[in-house]
């Protein structure tokens, strides 16, 4: 019924597969015009497209867990919770339905912005880390800057060894699980690294029937991840983690030097080392090579002795989507049997191969987000330097007597062009949407007979009462505040909806290439038009709202009391100073009560 694209996780309907839903769907009766898609059956199509997604290309224990009744997302290189995240675009709750756990709402984006942006808005920028030397050209790309690689403090003695390559994967977990065993006799510290939590839980279980006792460190319990870390270089200590836990945290052979006397510590370090310190035992080659590296980087500590190994089998994911199909061929001539591994520098140059393909995929999937978030990223400063501008003002009137006159002028015009058209009808409906109910019916009939000029008086001098009634109630300073809060608000709410439309116009712009036009370009200029939109719409929203608001002066009821509470009369007319204690009796402050807006 389907197709999987592994490389861009993308799922495609086959016509077996159209035929298929459409018979289910009409029979289900919830199927427009018998055809699956048609325009009418648009959000079918999207819910069928994300719940095959959902049920085969995400997995439980790879890409999420469920946890205290919640679908937690899991990062996929540090194999860590991303708490409080929720995939997008009906997604997340695809996988809720799946698992059969609440379906919870849609997170709204309320604002957004790239990472690569987001550093750009230092003055400096710059970094330390062990693994940047494979991203060197990423970095000079997208923030001009140079990565120089540091020497060791002292030698570094580590022995990485060729990886060991099987034809498939019972093979390769066969011989993993004996290397972990010859060490654990010996006593050596060993540290498995694996590539998600589901595949962690699979080693645990082979060692288990192994009789090797050990630690699993993964999603579900990374709360102790920098006490078990610490921990990874005593005697006969095997730890299973998911790719690169224990960031920052010092492995020391022999243990920590708190935890246990010093004299003992010492003397197992030694022992230790004779053996050839940590052993750190790569399950799977990752689809990046810092990764990898950062793997190994955890062994071999200050000119500690140390061992490095990945096993790899043409089944793992990189092999198996990546790997070029000359690899199998290329066993084959080398004459490897079942059961056998293969270290040869043409496999581990054929692996590098298949890494750096995957890295300069990623790059490009960044760069070019990047391209298209540079469009949103001019408007994102206009608009948060504007948002600003305004918390910092103490005169929001004149923000709202220049927003008054632009739209006056526009209006006019309109009024003018509908005029000649002789075309009143369409003049009124709009003026109404703006005007609202400001206006009663009588004064709209005398304000559209009214010449150009007596046509904005009239509309000013309407706003001009409007504020003047406020400031009799709420003072000038109260009045003032009002009129900045909602136009903060009517910035935020409408700037939430324009990074929606350009989210959703940005998923259907590669279209566009099918039409051999450049989608940037394409974006370029949409995005241009609805931003000229979401400024005008914000003016007009802001106006229209302070046209027809009115203060209310609501008497409030005190607690076990049902009598009304009328206001002292010593408040009446007079300024409320934010901090001072409500009119109401509450005993709040004011603008935690009657003040809120």
């Amino acid at each position: 019924d389907f197709e999987i694209d592994e490389k861009d996780k993308n799922i495609y309907l086959t016509n077996e597969g159209i035929s298929n839903v459409e018979k289910i769907f009409a029979s289900a009766g919830i199927l427009k015009n018998n055809n699956f898609y048609d325009p009418q059956n648009l959000s079918l199509v999207h819910h069928v497209n994300q719940a095959l997604r959902a049920n085969y290309l995400y997995q439980k224990g790879r890409d999420y867990i469920v946890k205290d009744g919640l679908l937690k997302i899991i990062d996929e290189l540090t194999g860590r919770i991303l708490e409080g995240r929720r995939y997008g675009d009906g997604l997340h709750q695809a996988l809720e339905a799946k698992e059969r756990i609440e379906v919870q709402n849609e997170n709204q984006t309320l604002a957004s912005i790239t990472y690569q942006n987001y550093f750009k808005l230092y003055e400096k920028l710059s970094g330390c880390t062990g693994t940047a030397s494979t991203e060197a050209e990423e970095f000079h790309e997208i923030y001009n800057l140079n990565v120089t690689t540091i020497p060791t403090n002292k030698k570094m003695i580590r022995k990485d060894w060729n990886d060991q390559i099987f034809r498939t994967e019972d093979e390769k977990n066969s011989s993993i699980i004996k290397k972990i065993s010859d060490c654990y006799e010996k006593g050596q510290p060993v540290l498995v690294f694996t590539s998600s939590i589901n595949k962690s839980e699979r080693y645990s279980l082979l060692l288990d029937k192994a009789k090797i006792s050990h630690t699993v460190l993964n999603a579900k319990n990374h709360e102790k991840e920098a006490e078990i870390i610490a921990n990874a270089g005593k005697l006969k200590s095997i730890i299973i983690t998911t790719s690169i836990s224990g960031r920052g945290v010092d492995i020391q052979l022999g243990g920590k030097k708190e935890k246990l006397k010093n004299e003992k510590v010492d003397s197992e370090k030694k022992k230790i080392k004779s053996l050839g310190g940590l052993f750190v035992i790569g399950t799977e080659r990752m689809e990046s090579r810092r990764v990898d590296n950062q793997a190994r980087g955890r062994a071999g500590r200050q000119g500690d002795e140390g061992n490095s190994i990945f096993y790899v089998s043409l089944e793992d994911d990189l092999m198996r989507i990546f790997g070029s199909e000359s690899m199998n061929k290329m066993l084959e001539k080398l004459g490897l049997k079942d059961g056998e591994s293969i270290d040869h520098p043409w496999i581990n140059k054929a692996l590098e191969r298949a890494q750096q393909k995957v890295e300069a995929r990623n790059f490009d999937v960044r760069k070019t987000l990047l391209k298209f978030d540079n469009v949103l990223n001019d408007q994102r400063q206009v608009i948060f330097n504007q948002r600003k501008n305004i918390i910092k003002s103490n005169n929001a009137a004149e923000y709202s007597e220049n927003f008054l006159e632009e739209l006056i002028i526009e209006i006019s015009n309109k009024k003018r062009s509908y005029s000649e058209l002789k075309n009143n009808k369409d003049f009124e409906v709009q003026l109404k949407s703006l005007l609202g109910k400001s206006f009663d019916e009588s004064e709209y009939v005398e304000l559209i007979k009214k010449d150009e000029n007596n046509f904005k008086i009239a509309i000013e001098e309407k706003f001009l009462d409007k504020r003047q009634e406020r400031k009799k109630i709420l003072g000038e300073e109260q009045s003032n505040e009002v009129e900045k809060r909602i136009l903060l608000q009517t910035i935020d709410a409408n700037w939430k909806l324009h990074i929606q439309y350009l989210e959703q116009l940005r998923q259907v712009i590669g279209l566009r290439s099918y039409g051999q036009r450049d989608p940037l370009i394409e974006y370029k200029k949409e995005a241009f038009a609805l931003f000229e939109n979401l400024l005008n719409k914000l003016k007009s929203d802001f106006i229209t709202i302070l046209l027809n608001l009115n203060i209310i002066e609501k008497p409030i009821e005190k607690k076990n009391d049902n009598k009304k509470l009328e206001i002292d009369p010593k408040y009446h007319g007079k300024k409320m100073s934010r901090n001072e204690p409500c009119f109401c009796g509450s005993n709040k402050k004011y603008k935690h009560c009657c003040g809120r807006l």
